[in-house]
């Protein structure tokens, strides 16, 4: 990280000819790449980016270039270092279009946020087309049916397998055929954004929209577009919503390439991508929460699978795969979504968790409620915040220290193995309406490791099982106590 740190700074100082004023190491998303804010002595602010995939660097400096210089809504990007390991690129800000949806609901000014998105999306799919090198793609050139077949057989392999229910694997191959083959004689084919949701629309003050992650662009279908955005599991737009954009996205298509649009005809593809798309977003989250144990999209299945109910009892795609419906059956059945959804606590559930930080040094803490039961986790073999003379004035609930905990420790690993324990017997006691459980993190000085830990235990079990919680950091609330002035 040092290294990575050290060439972004090189690079900018290169590119504007004096150092950044400083440097913040931004949380790591769901790729490999890693992403740093530069400040600038005037207040402006530059991302630059570090990924080791050249091919995907290469591909996003050339979409970006490109769009950039037709107006569109993306990146411009400023300097490139010659092993293309690292770029420096315009700053969007950290509000993203999901951020805005969560922090306001369902508003008017988000539904014209969403609406603009849409119009700025159809502009760049076909504006972007004009030209475009697509053998430059990250992966194919076009969502044809080999795209198609893989994101099928990702949900296959990632989800529909994990069930370990019973269905005919060699007729639903053969549906899947059938349904790549009707969905790749699309009408329209024009530059396909891939993964545009709501995360990856950001939002500056002014309410201006801009495109960021669109590397694993490729030809194809704009339909696929405009169902990854209005079925996103996590936005859970209403269905009137959904239906009002779609119509608003048609009209401003249609202005835009200058020709009738077959409103019918592009609907009934866009439903085929609907489906795509939801059982895309499905194998995602079963190859991470599944495989990769990861909560929080484990926690996202339930959603996914009810947002696929709806759509397969309201929707028609306009072509008959009896064996895969059959095994959609199975996917949004009453059993499988009650496999995934947690039990979660009421008003009248008894069972409080005491989560506690605190320091070996002092011991661990007692258990005052009579059971002597519970977890005692012991952060020590995480790496140590606190032997960087940077951190030692800092706690686990400083943003420094917690980039340094998610992006270069083992902490998240050990977080997953301990949620997973804590889940069995939350559960549990939530069923048979125990009163207390207590849960605790030691590191050597309390400061760091485990006010970081207990944090983020008592965030996991509040959203997946809405339970009470009281959490105490020995520590640091003693600390804080004592640096009080007497009233």
């Amino acid at each position: 990280m040092q290294q990575e740190v050290r060439t972004i700074l090189e690079l900018f100082k290169k590119w504007r000819g004096k150092d950044a004023s400083s440097i913040d190491v931004l949380p790591q998303s769901g790729s490999e790449r890693r992403y740093f804010r530069l400040h600038e002595e005037n207040g402006s602010t530059i991302i630059g980016t570090y990924g080791a995939n050249i091919k995907e660097n290469e591909t996003f400096i050339y979409f970006s270039q490109k769009m950039h210089q037709q107006n569109l809504p993306v990146a411009n990007i400023y300097a490139v270092s010659d092993d293309r390991m690292f770029y420096l690129q315009e700053d969007f800000g950290n509000v993203s279009l999901i951020d805005r949806l969560e922090s306001e609901g369902l508003t008017n000014s988000i539904y014209a946020l969403f609406k603009k998105s849409l119009n700025e999306l159809a502009k760049l799919q076909v504006k972007a087309d004009e030209g475009l090198d697509y053998s430059r793609c990250l992966t194919n050139t076009e969502f044809g049916k080999q795209a198609i077949m893989a994101d099928l057989l990702y949900f296959k392999y990632y989800f529909l397998d994990a069930l370990r229910r019973p269905y005919d694997k060699q007729k639903l191959i053969d549906d899947f055929e059938a349904l790549s083959n009707y969905l790749t004689h699309a009408e329209y084919k024009y530059f396909m954004f891939r993964d545009f949701q709501s995360r990856n629309v950001m939002v500056k003050q002014d309410d201006s929209i801009h495109f960021i992650d669109y590397q694993g662009g490729m030809k194809g279908a704009p339909q696929y577009d405009v169902a990854s955005m209005l079925w996103q599991a996590r936005a859970n737009l209403p269905d009137e919503w959904k239906e009002n954009l779609l119509n608003d996205y048609m009209n401003e298509f249609e202005t835009i390439i200058q020709s009738p649009l077959d409103k019918n005809n592009f609907r009934g593809q866009y439903n085929g991508y609907v489906l795509i798309r939801l059982l895309q977003v499905l194998g995602a989250y079963g190859f991470r929460g599944l495989f990769e144990r990861k909560a929080h999209f484990l926690t996202s299945i339930p959603l996914a699978l009810t947002n696929l109910k709806w759509f397969i009892n309201n929707q028609h795609i306009g072509i008959a795969l009896p064996e895969f419906r059959k095994v959609l059956d199975i996917c949004i059945s009453d059993k499988t979504i009650e496999e995934f959804t947690p039990l979660q606590a009421s008003e009248e559930t008894a069972l409080v968790i005491k989560i506690n930080s605190f320091s070996y040094r002092n011991g661990i803490p007692a258990d005052d409620s009579g059971n002597g039961g519970g977890f005692v986790f012991d952060c020590r073999g995480i790496l140590n915040p606190g032997r960087q003379e940077k951190f030692k004035t800092l706690t686990g609930r400083d943003k420094e220290v917690k980039d340094f905990l998610e992006q270069q420790t083992k902490m998240s690993e050990f977080l997953n193995s301990a949620f997973d324990i804590a889940d069995i017997s939350v559960e549990d006691y939530i069923k048979r309406n125990f009163e207390n459980l207590v849960i605790s993190f030691g590191c050597t000085g309390g400061q760091h490791r485990s006010v970081y830990a207990a944090d983020a235990m008592a965030r996991h079990l509040k959203n997946k099982f809405k339970v009470k919680i009281e959490l105490k950091h020995l520590i640091q609330d003693e600390k804080n106590w004592q640096n009080t002035p007497n009233p």
